[in-house]
C-alpha cells in the first residue's frame, strides 16, 4: 500500500530523502539466510576493511542505529564522568539532541560562541580552563561539526589547529561527521584528510544523509582512546541485532564513490539554488555544502510553506533552512526557485 505522493520532494532535510537505489539492492542482497547477530557477520567483518581503507589501518567501526547515538556513544569514549566537552553554541549536540550528551552520557556541554557555525582556537580558549578544579567539570573534549549546521565547511588546517590546541591541553577532539561527505565533496578531499590525517580522535559518521535507510558509525580513529567502545555502544542501546544489514548499506556507501556522487550532487543543488534566488533574497552564510539559509518577508515564508516543506531557522529574523538531497532534482530546484521570485518579487 503507497500512502504517498511518489514525486513529492521538498526543502526540508535530507533525511526526507528516500533510499538510494543502490542502498537498497545492497539490502535485498544481504536478505537471505542466516548470519550471526549483533555484529558476527561477514558483513560488519567487510566493513571494517572498507572504513580502515578510508581512515587508516587503526581505525575501528561501531555501526550504531542514530545519529545522536553515535555522539552519545563517541563523547562518552572520549569522557570521564566528571568530564565536560566544549562544543559550538549552534552544534547540534548542543541544540538538537533534547540533552542527550548530558542525560544519557552524564557530560557537561560548555556551548562557546562560533563564527559561521565553526569553532576558533580563542572561543575554545574562554572554556579550556579549570581543568585541576574539583568544582569545575573537566574539560577533555572538543566536539566539532562537518559540514556545521549552518552548512559551512573546516579546511583540515583549521581543524588541525583545534586539534593541536586541544591535544596541548590533554583534550580530545570528536568530530560530528553527519555530513562529512559532504565537506569532502566541497574540498575535493579524501574522508581522511578531514579526520585521521588532521587530528580528529573520534568520528561520528553519518549516513542516512546520504542515502542509507538507517545507520550511522562511531569511528575510533586514535586507539588510545578505545576504551570499551562496544560495551558503551551496548549500554548505550545503539547496538542492533541484525547489524548486517547496516553493514551492507555502509559498504554500498563506501567500497566505491557512491558517498562522493551523492554528496557532491547534493551540494550541486544547493549551488544551483542559490544561484537562482541571491538576487530575490538574503542568503545568510557561505553556500559550501547542501543547505542555503536565507532571510525573507513574513508573507513570503508563509506562502512558501503552503507550497514546499522546509524549516523555518530563526524564526526572528525571518530566516529558513533549504536543504538539497541526493535526489533532489535540476527541476525540483527551478520550480521551488521560481517560487521564491513570485513570493518576494515587489508590487
Amino acid at each position: 500500500m503507497i500512502l504517498h505522493d511518489r514525486e513529492a520532494r521538498g526543502f526540508a532535510s535530507d533525511n526526507y530523502s528516500g533510499i538510494h537505489p543502490e542502498v537498497l539492492t545492497a539490502i535485498a542482497d544481504a536478505n537471505h539466510g542466516h548470519q550471526g547477530s549483533y555484529g558476527g557477520d561477514v558483513y560488519t567483518r567487510r566493513l571494517g576493511e572498507v572504513f580502515r581503507a578510508h581512515f587508516g589501518d587503526t581505525a575501528r567501526v561501531f555501526p550504531v542505529l542514530t545519529g545522536t547515538g553515535a555522539n552519545v556513544v563517541a563523547l562518552q569514549a572520549l569522557c570521564s564522568r566528571w568530564g565536560s566537552v566544549i562544543c559550538a553554541d549552534s552544534g547540534h549536540i548542543h541544540v538538537d539532541e533534547g540533552g542527550a550528551p548530558e542525560k544519557t552520557a552524564g557530560l557537561k556541554l560548555l556551548p562557546v560562541a562560533a563564527q559561521q557555525g565553526k569553532l576558533t582556537v580563542p572561543a575554545i580558549r574562554a572554556e579550556a580552563r579549570g581543568f585541576d578544579d574539583p568544582h569545575r567539570a573537566q574539560p577533555q573534549v572538543v566536539s566539532l561539526a562537518q559540514a556545521t549546521e549552518l552548512g559551512t565547511v573546516y579546511t583540515p588546517a583549521e581543524i588541525r589547529e583545534i586539534a593541536g590546541f586541544a591535544h596541548d591541553h590533554g583534550m580530545y577532539v570528536h568530530l560530528d561527521g553527519s555530513r562529512l561527505a559532504n565537506a569532502a565533496a566541497h574540498l575535493g578531499l579524501p574522508l581522511r584528510a578531514l579526520t585521521t590525517d588532521a587530528g580528529v580522535d573520534v568520528l561520528s559518521y553519518g549516513g542516512t544523509k546520504n542515502g542509507l535507510l538507517l545507520g550511522e558509525a562511531v569511528v575510533v580513529l586514535n586507539p588510545a582512546v578505545d576504551r570499551g567502545t562496544d560495551r558503551l555502544r551496548k549500554t548505550s542501546m545503539q547496538l542492533a541485532s541484525k547489524q548486517r544489514f547496516i553493514a551492507a548499506q555502509f559498504i554500498a556507501l563506501l567500497a566505491g564513490d557512491l558517498w562522493r556522487r551523492n554528496a557532491t550532487h547534493a551540494n550541486a543543488m544547493a549551488t544551483r539554488l542559490h544561484r537562482a534566488v541571491r538576487h530575490d533574497v538574503e542568503v545568510v552564510y557561505p553556500v559550501e555544502t547542501n543547505a542555503v539559509f536565507a532571510r525573507l518577508p513574513e508573507q513570503a515564508l508563509a506562502r512558501l510553506h503552503d507550497e514546499f516543506p522546509f524549516y523555518d531557522w530563526d524564526t526572528a529574523a525571518g530566516e529558513a533552512r533549504w536543504m538539497t538531497s541526493f535526489d533532489t532534482t535540476p527541476e525540483d530546484v527551478d520550480r521551488f526557485a521560481a517560487a521564491v521570485r513570485a513570493h518576494t518579487r515587489r508590487p
